[in-house]
């Protein structure tokens, strides 16, 4: 990055500034009002919000396609709402912890949708979406790792399942009827993909 000349900075309520020194060392600074620093040795490296932040699976609000355990292709979008605790750990130890994140929140959340079947991933949202809270509060990305909250000093403070939708249909897993025949659908596509291999 380019080494700003700009001698003062300001530091926004709720947000943080990360500091990169000549020598690559960085810090953190989180307290409010104008700072002064060295012009040709230190670089704004980002500013940081301190207030829950929103990450979407697939890093799109719109669906993604997945595969049910039976291999069905489904359409679903989620998002997960995280806040950083430890701006240490978020923004020194962690060169990209925003791609990063996004990296294992996809891993945790398609392996976890992915492993279900394709009626509990239409009738069991509510479900899914806990199993999947879970599983990226308390599962490391590799055994005997960190978790998500450890590695990235953050606190994960919910997760939401948004849609899924079987083709283009979109799935209310209220409505029994119409989960009956999205199942159905969902067999014979199942069974038809099966026949072509």
């Amino acid at each position: 990055g380019v080494y700003s000349t700009r001698v003062i900075y300001k530091v926004k309520l709720n947000y943080a500034v990360i500091l990169e020194q000549f020598g690559g060392k960085r810090q953190a600074v989180t307290r409010v009002g104008w700072h002064y620093r060295l012009p040709f040795f230190t670089r704004l490296e980002k500013e940081v919000p301190l207030m829950n932040q929103n990450l979407y699976l697939g890093g799109t609000p719109e669906p993604i396609r997945i595969s049910s355990l039976e291999n069905v292709a489904l359409w679903t979008s989620a998002s997960l709402t995280f806040k950083i605790m430890d701006l240490r750990v978020w923004g020194i130890e962690n060169l990209a912890p925003e791609r990063l994140l996004q990296s294992d929140f996809d891993g945790i959340a398609k392996d976890t949708l992915q492993a279900q079947e394709v009626n509990k991933l239409i009738s069991e949202r509510e479900a899914i979406k806990e199993l999947i809270f879970t599983a990226l509060k308390n599962r490391p990305i590799n055994e005997n790792g960190p978790t998500l909250e450890k590695k990235f000093g953050i606190q994960l403070v919910s997760f939401v399942i948004n849609e899924t939708r079987f083709g283009d249909k979109l799935v209310e897993a209220t409505e029994e009827k119409k989960r009956r025949q999205l199942i159905a659908e969902a067999d014979n596509y199942a069974a038809d993909q099966e026949a072509d291999r």
